[in-house]
Formats: structure tokens, C-alpha cells, sequence
């Protein structure tokens, strides 16, 4: 049997073996206790600290990720603005720009109107001194083809034309071409075909001519409008855009002595002109389409211009759009994100909410362990009941035996 000595009288007693395994499981019992209650408050502890610990992880992580978010949007607006800013610059510059070349072209016309009514007005200055020696000239030439053949009259106007052109043609016009048009494959042809192209070797200016000459003792005397349409036909088959007739014919005619006659009311682009008209007829047309060229070419760049603005336009156009697109993504996404952080405090208020009713649990277990008693213990335990009430005899035995 068990010998057991008592740590206050140094007093020896030996006890049987169910007294021994009721002290036992008594001094274990409060041993239990003592432990469960230090684990619990540990628990409590720890699960506090951690709980903290997660809530404060938590928060900073959304804090930072709302925070981030939050600057992306003031950067995408800050964008957006300059963007607008930067349009609306662009769109003034642009159409002061425009303003200004409008301006700059109205001017430009104002003065070429007038140079064009000044170089009229020398022109009719020279018209009025070369039409003084038109009786002298006509004197001339009726005089000259009393004296010739009908072939030799006309080739000689036809000379009398070349010769006027060559004695300017390095001057006036170097890079133009004057020659007989010895083409008849289409059954007649003309005298000559003067071409003249700009620097970009596009086709400034053609014209066909038509020489015709007569003597004063034909029998059967010709009119210029004999001979218009197959003038027309001919200049129409060598693609040149006008129609001139170098006439000697109908010398009384008042209407043709008049200089430059505009007969586009038969044919297109048509004229009657006489010998002295020759190379003036010929800078007039030249000199008109020089300036309609540069106005060509001041529109084409004009609307080479607005072009430029409406392209411009349609980029930014396109750039809001591109803009707007991922401006909507971003903000799908902020939204998602912010769905996620709303799903990632509903999971962790879950968690909260079980890791309360753990601490509520375990302090229920812990209140029922600190109301746990031997009386309670023995309530319905007559055996243990006893050996408690003998343990407790025994001990109150040995103090009055110690005093």
C-alpha cells in the first residue's frame, strides 16, 4: 500500500489504494483546472491579438488599394483635362490659322484684280497704237498679195506668224512648243499647235491656230465663220483647249478689225483674231491662265489645309474615343475591385463574427469549469461522496493532531 508523508508534522501513514487514486485524481483535477483556465485566457489572448492583428492588416491593405485607385482617377481626369485643353488650343490656332490664309488670299486677289485691270489697260494702250497702223498694214498686204499666188498669200501668213513668234519665243517663251501641225491622218489638220506646261509638267495652256489669207481678185471671196467648224474639229481631234483663225479675211469688216473677237457663241473657246493680235492674243491667254494656275493651286492648298483641320479633328475624335475606352475599363475595374474589398470585409466580418462566438463558446466552457465543484462532482456519487468526507476527517484529524 501506499505510504504518504505529510509536509507540515513530517508524519508518516499509509493509505489503501482507492484513497491514494481519490487524492490523486483531486490533485489532478485542480491541476486541470488551473491549466484550462491559463490555456483559455492564452486562447483568448492570442485569438484577440490575432483578430486585431487581421483587422488592422485588412484595413491598411484596403486603405492603400482605395487610396491607389483614387489617385488613378485623379490622374485619368487630370489627363482628360489636358486633353481638352490641348483640343481646344489646337481648334483656335487652327482656325486663326485659317482666318489668316483667307485674309492673306483675299488680298492676294484684290491685287491681282488690279494688276489684271492695269495689264487691260496696257494692253488696250497697245491695242489702240497697234490698230493706228492697221490701215498701213492692210494697205500692206493688199498691196503684197496683189503680187502673189493664193498659195504663196497664205504661206506667207503664215510665215509672217512664225517669224513674229521666234523673234520672242527664247524671251518670252523658252520652254514652249510652236510648230506646224503635220498631223492629217484624220483627213485635215491645222497650221499650228502652240503648247506650254507648268513646272509640275502638267498642261498650262494649248491652243490651236488656223492661218487664212486672200487675195482681192478671187473670184469667190471666204468668210472667217467658213472655216470655224472645221477649226473646231481639228482642235478637238489634237486635244488643244483653244481655237484661234489668223484671218485676212473680210478686211471691211468692222466687227473683225476690232481686234480680239470672241466667237464662242458658234464654238467653244473660239476666236478670230488678225496678224498684229498674234503674240498679244497669245500672252493675254497665257498670262490669264499663269494667274488661274496659282488660284488653282492657293485652293487646292486651302483645302489641303482644311483637310489637315478635319483629319486633325477626326484624331482627336478617335483619341477621346480610345480615351473614353480605356477610361471605362479602368473604371469597370475600380468598380470590381471595390465589389472584391466590399466581399473581402463581408468574409472577414464572417470571420470576426466566428471567432466572437469561439471566445463566446470558450467562455461559456470556462465559466463551466470555474462552477465545476467536488459537491457537484459527488452529487450523485455516494462511493466518492464518502471518500472525500473520510479524506476530509483524516485531515482535520491530523491538524488537531499537529496543534
Amino acid at each position: 500500500m501506499p505510504e504518504l508523508k505529510c509536509p507540515n508534522c513530517q508524519k508518516t501513514f499509509v493509505i489503501d489504494q482507492d484513497d491514494y487514486a481519490s487524492l490523486l485524481s483531486q490533485v489532478r483535477n485542480d491541476a486541470f483546472e488551473k491549466e484550462l483556465r491559463d490555456r483559455l485566457a492564452q486562447q483568448e489572448k492570442n485569438n484577440k491579438q490575432q483578430n486585431e492583428l487581421d483587422l488592422q492588416r485588412a484595413k491598411a491593405a484596403d486603405e492603400k488599394q482605395i487610396n491607389d485607385l483614387k489617385n488613378n482617377i485623379e490622374l485619368l481626369k487630370q489627363r482628360l483635362d489636358a486633353a481638352e485643353k490641348e483640343k481646344q488650343l489646337a481648334l483656335s490656332n487652327a482656325l486663326a490659322q485659317k482666318e489668316k490664309d483667307i485674309l492673306n488670299l483675299q488680298n492676294e486677289l484684290k491685287l491681282s484684280e488690279k494688276n489684271k485691270q492695269l495689264e487691260i489697260s496696257h494692253l488696250n494702250e497697245a491695242h489702240s497704237s497697234e490698230l493706228k497702223m492697221k490701215d498701213e498694214q492692210i494697205a500692206f498686204y493688199k498691196d503684197l498679195k496683189a503680187k502673189m499666188s493664193t498659195k504663196l498669200v497664205g504661206e506667207t501668213l503664215e510665215q509672217h506668224c512664225m517669224t513674229q513668234f521666234n523673234q520672242i519665243r527664247m524671251t518670252a517663251f523658252p520652254k514652249a512648243y510652236f510648230e506646224k501641225d503635220n498631223d492629217a491622218s484624220s483627213g485635215s489638220k491645222g497650221d499650228f499647235i502652240f503648247k506650254e506646261n507648268t513646272e509640275e509638267n502638267a498642261e498650262l495652256i494649248s491652243i490651236m491656230f488656223e492661218m487664212k489669207n486672200e487675195n482681192d481678185t478671187t473670184a469667190t471671196k471666204k468668210k472667217n465663220e467658213d472655216f470655224f467648224k472645221e477649226l473646231d474639229k481639228d482642235r478637238n481631234e489634237k486635244h488643244c483647249e483653244y481655237a484661234v483663225l489668223v484671218s485676212m479675211l473680210e478686211p471691211d469688216s468692222e466687227y473683225y478689225n476690232a481686234g480680239i473677237v470672241d466667237v464662242s457663241y458658234r464654238y467653244p473657246k473660239m476666236y478670230v483674231i488678225r496678224p498684229q493680235c498674234f503674240i498679244p492674243f497669245i500672252t493675254l491667254v497665257r498670262n490669264a491662265a499663269l494667274a488661274s494656275a496659282q488660284y488653282k493651286n492657293q485652293l487646292v492648298l486651302i483645302k489641303n489645309q482644311s483637310v489637315d483641320v478635319s483629319n486633325f479633328e477626326n484624331d482627336l475624335n478617335q483619341f477621346k474615343e480610345k480615351f473614353a475606352y480605356n477610361y471605362n475599363l479602368a473604371n469597370d475595374k475600380f468598380n470590381k475591385a471595390i465589389e472584391e474589398i466590399d466581399k473581402t470585409i463581408e468574409h472577414l466580418n464572417k470571420v470576426k463574427d466566428g471567432l466572437i462566438g469561439a471566445d463566446r463558446n470558450l467562455r461559456l466552457a470556462n465559466d463551466k469549469a470555474q462552477d465545476l465543484t467536488v459537491k457537484k462532482l459527488t452529487r450523485n456519487n455516494p462511493t466518492m461522496k464518502k471518500m472525500f468526507e473520510e479524506a476530509k476527517t483524516v485531515k482535520e484529524t491530523d491538524v488537531k493532531d499537529a496543534e
